[in-house]
């Protein structure tokens, strides 16, 4: 995660020959993505947790706010900005403050929240309001017109959560899981098995095929466990090149993870698929989550389709 020098950064103040006053620089969190994604509830999140919100703030005025803050003689110590469609007109100075504040030596994350288009249509329809973008069209226009709009940013993002089957609590528990703790840690990294019928992750930053291997959905007696049994493991580990893809695949990740750490990327997820998302990417997906977590990488599992069939 971006850090402000392990929050010890700091300016000073005065003139030349007097005492200077030392001012913490906040710590800032940019909250953007797909209207309907859930940016109120990410905020409302870190509301909770003592950030300080500021909600549809023009993103040219972002750079300012962290001046105040910083002003604040550390009443506001971190900072979230929502920034989304309804400033629209302000959009575009968003890379010109993000550039600023680099040119400041303010390090920043920015969150996006991503969702599928059929759940963003199901929530917009169930809420019986328009999309900010659509308008004399269709929601799915509007919809559209968002994504071409954010393309950038999304590409930018430090984090991705995808909401699409989440619920309001599933996502304050990965708001919490990110941001509650005081120490960030250097790089973060989520490992998610998944079965490639139900569709990719869109949240994923990596993709691993698992298929290569032998199928124990083939094995009568192991068809009705999980990747989590020892004997589905032990089996998905006997195969050839299981156990070498496994330490090649550590081994480009460990390369990756240090130019994510120069590149100041302090998330990364990792999806490992297979058919139905039920042995082979879970066995994997917890001994490649070992893995970096021996290395020092704070690593969160999910297995997305586990229980599906």
């Amino acid at each position: 995660m971006n850090e402000i020098d392990g929050d010890e950064t700091q300016v000073s103040t005065g003139t030349t020959g007097e005492a200077t006053d030392a001012v913490a620089i906040p710590e800032l969190v940019i909250i953007s993505g797909m209207s309907g994604a859930g940016r109120s509830t990410a905020a409302k999140c870190l509301e909770d947790l003592g950030w300080f919100v500021v909600d549809n703030l023009p993103p040219a005025l972002i750079p300012t706010m962290v001046d105040l803050g910083a002003r604040s003689q550390g009443n506001v110590a971190r900072i979230a900005v929502v920034v989304d469609v309804r400033g629209r007109r302000f959009f575009d100075n968003l890379r010109e403050s993000l550039a600023d504040l680099e040119a400041k030596h303010v390090k920043r994350r920015v969150l996006f929240l991503e969702s599928s288009d059929d759940a963003l249509v199901r929530r917009f329809e169930s809420v019986r309001r328009p999309h900010p973008l659509q308008g004399d069209g269709r929601i799915v226009d509007g919809i559209a017109a968002e994504r071409d709009l954010l393309r950038e940013l999304r590409g930018d993002a430090d984090l991705v959560i995808d909401t699409s089957s989440l619920n309001v609590h599933e996502l304050r528990a990965k708001m919490d899981a990110q941001f509650a703790g005081d120490e960030e840690p250097e790089l973060r990294a989520t490992v998610m098995s998944f079965g490639y019928k139900y569709g990719l992750p869109v949240d994923a930053d990596l993709v691993v095929d698992c298929r290569f291997l032998p199928n124990p959905h083939w094995v009568p007696e192991l068809r009705p466990f999980t990747g989590l049994n020892d004997e589905v493991s032990s089996y998905v580990f006997h195969q050839p090149g299981a156990k070498e893809f496994l330490d090649r695949y550590t081994e480009l990740l460990q390369l990756i993870a240090a130019g994510y750490r120069r590149e100041g990327k302090r998330y990364v997820t990792i999806a490992v698929g297979c058919t139905g998302g039920k042995h082979r990417s879970v066995a994997m997906s917890e001994k490649l989550a070992a893995r970096l977590a021996a290395e020092g990488v704070e690593t969160v599992i999910v297995h997305r389709d586990m229980g599906r069939e």
